[in-house]
């Protein structure tokens, strides 16, 4: 039941906190860099430490899996004893790693000590989120504050590449892990003259069994599905995700249990926050997907370097980022639930321009999608983000902003996993090497694009050329299949934002809202208030 009494004045941010943003959002830059950054390096670092393919694939690998893992640990952990104080332990803990990582001197070595990093920097990304929503307490600047937060993440990928070449035109490969010690010292040396310190008083003690539950769940599960992506259907990845899931039921019950619970599954209550969650993971099942074969069309059916295919992101990058800086005033005079499903309508458009892409003339047409479909993201990348922390009351800020990264990294390895296995039968059943092709060489490109490239090396020129020409053709097939696919998938994604978000608003929104919202709008707020008070 509404009250009638006046709402005290919201405090608006001013200099200090917006000094303090620029401080979040370099660690925040780092963290996306880092995802992307080691694909460049990876020829130069084999040169040099001579991994085996296991050890290569461990080292791409155990860096995202760590930092998924500890999500929640950390987010929580931020909750307790204080979120400055836990980014400041972590930027410690990430400037030592990368030094250590840039200096390994044994494949074993770096495997260790990207491990290492991965949970330090595990400790950033819900640190910041969190840190900015209780510092910006006006919606319509948390709004723009948590947009920016977003770009610099979307940003940061993209650019991986592009930075990423030019440390390696001039330095050794360990140069690429050095980018995190100036940004780590910076902040360490201006967090406490700028950032606040916040934490929930009234937290308890962390459960270690509900940690060690929570990383085996999800390291499993996200484990089964990049090796899924790798490898096929195998026993071993499906095996992971069943111990994953199953693990993660457990973990859930033991929450329900707990006085004070490493995740709080009240906030589960909150509608607007579970709408969220679920779009942000459906959504990024799509884009991680999309990703990986567009990436993948750039270099090896254009030829370009991973350097190259860099730059010719860097226009939907921009997109993105214009996109994200628009999304909060358009969710200021649109209903939220219009502004999602529209930018979702967006990137449908831009899958389905790659279902009409052809290996000889497709770059423009595969360009054009590629930056509609980050308008798309950009937009719900900075609304989805700010429903998520924004419907978790102040103190449960950092387990919120792990939940949403979660989410994300779950739709990311599950996309790659479901479409690229969907990419890559396509292109198995459509690639027909001519007669010409010795059967060793057919067969070897029978098994995916790389291995045709590989087996046109060995060839002579006209057979090398047919070899190539009939892969091209075989995989744009598999990129035209994952455009259909992500384009239904955004669909899906779309219908959830108009239908579990109609008539919703953004924090600010002024528009008269039917009865029938107003008690569903309600029923969020009384949710988050017997959050507060627990």
């Amino acid at each position: 039941m509404s009250s009638n009494a006046p709402e005290a004045p919201v405090r608006k941010a001013g200099s200090r906190e917006w000094l303090g943003l620029a401080v979040l959002a370099l660690p925040t830059l780092l963290i996306s860099l880092d995802q992307s950054v080691l694909y460049l390096a990876l020829p130069h670092l084999a040169e040099g430490l001579q991994p085996t393919g296991t050890q290569t694939l461990w080292i791409m690998d155990i860096y995202g899996f760590l930092i998924a893992g500890f999500l929640i640990t950390m987010g929580t952990l931020g909750d307790r004893i204080g979120r400055r104080k836990l980014l400041m332990i972590g930027a410690v803990a990430v400037g030592l790693t990368s030094v250590a990582a840039a200096y390994s001197t044994s494949a074993e070595g770096l495997i260790v000590t990207r491990a290492l990093l991965g949970i330090a920097a595990a400790t950033l990304m819900p640190s910041t989120l969190a840190l900015i929503s209780n510092m910006f307490q006006d919606p319509h600047q948390k709004g723009r504050a948590i947009a920016v937060w977003a770009s610099c993440f979307m940003g940061g990928t993209a650019l991986g590449p592009v930075v990423g070449g030019t440390l390696l035109e001039y330095f050794w490969w360990g140069s690429v892990f050095l980018l995190g010690v100036p940004v780590m010292v910076v902040l360490l040396i201006v967090a406490p003259l700028l950032l606040p310190e916040y934490k929930d008083p009234n937290a308890g003690r962390i459960d270690l069994p509900s940690v060690l539950l929570s990383m085996v769940s999800i390291l499993s599960v996200i484990y089964g599905l990049k090796e899924l992506a790798r490898y096929g259907f195998e026993a071993l990845p499906l095996a992971a995700i069943v111990v994953g899931v199953a693990v993660g039921w457990v973990f859930v019950k033991r929450q329900g249990k707990l006085e004070h619970p490493l995740l709080d599954l009240k906030l589960f209550r909150v509608a607007t926050f579970t709408a969220a969650l679920l779009i942000l993971m459906v959504s990024m099942l799509g884009t991680g997907g999309g990703y990986l074969f567009i990436t993948g069309f750039l270099q090896m059916v254009e030829g370009m370097s991973p350097m190259e295919a860099g730059l010719w992101m860097v226009p939907a990058a921009v997109a993105s980022i214009l996109a994200a800086q628009v999304a909060p005033a358009l969710a200021q005079r649109f209903q939220l639930g219009t502004v999602i499903g529209a930018s979702l309508l967006i990137g449908m458009t831009g899958y389905a321009m790659l279902a009409f892409v052809d290996p000889v003339a497709g770059l423009p047409l595969l360009l054009a999608g590629f930056v509609i479909i980050f308008i798309g993201v950009g937009t719900f990348g900075a609304l989805g983000t700010g429903m998520v922390v924004g419907s978790a009351p102040p103190e449960r800020a950092g387990s919120a902003a792990a939940l949403s990264s979660i989410s994300g990294d779950l739709g990311t390895a599950l996309g790659i996993a479901t479409l690229g296995s969907l990419g890559t039968a396509v292109y198995r059943g459509s690639v027909e090497p001519p007669a010409e092709v010795p059967a060793g060489a057919a067969d070897a490109a029978g098994v995916s694009m790389e291995e045709a490239l590989n087996a046109a090396r060995t060839l002579p020129g006209d057979a090398a050329d047919s070899l190539l020409t009939a892969a091209e053709d075989a995989y744009t097939s598999g990129l035209n299949a994952i455009g259909v696919a992500c384009a239904v998938i955004t669909a899906v994604s779309a219908t959830i934002a108009l239908t579990m978000l109609r008539k919703r608003r953004a924090a600010g929104g002024s528009d008269d809202v039917p009865p029938q919202e107003q008690e569903k709008e309600t029923v969020d707020r009384e949710a988050e208030k017997s959050l507060s008070a627990t």
